[in-house]
């Protein structure tokens, strides 16, 4: 079996991090919400794995490498920072309920595409 690539571990722990940030929110947040969070997290998903490289190409920035790589061994350190981050946003809606998560949702749908991009990158390196 060959190894699992890191940038595609990572964005697999992030998803997973996000579907426990959906159900804490449907669960602990606003009744009624579920839906429009789960459509949320697509289209922000979507949108940014598809965009970004359209908007870093129209305002001329160069492309950036996948998050984990192997010159540098602490990028993989720092990039576990993504899945911790959407963990703990996952634990506000348990401690604070009833409030309405949505920014919260938006912001770990980002976090997660972002990681999806970098497997993305990678993939496409190899």
């Amino acid at each position: 079996m060959k190894r699992i690539e890191p940038n595609l571990l990572l964005a697999i722990s992030t998803g997973f991090s996000l579907a426990l940030v959906l159900m804490t929110t449907s669960l602990f947040g606003v009744q009624g919400v579920w839906l429009r969070n789960l459509l949320m997290v697509i289209i922000c998903t979507g949108g940014f794995v598809l965009l970004n490289p359209v908007m870093l190409k129209a305002m001329k920035i160069a492309p950036r490498p996948p998050m984990i790589h192997a010159d540098s061994p602490g990028t993989a350190v720092w990039s576990s920072l993504f899945p911790m981050m959407v963990l703990l946003g996952a634990a506000v809606p348990v401690f604070w309920p009833g409030h309405d998560y949505g920014l919260l949702v938006i912001i770990a749908s980002v976090w997660f595409a972002a990681t999806v991009e970098s497997a993305i990158k990678a993939a496409r390196a190899r």
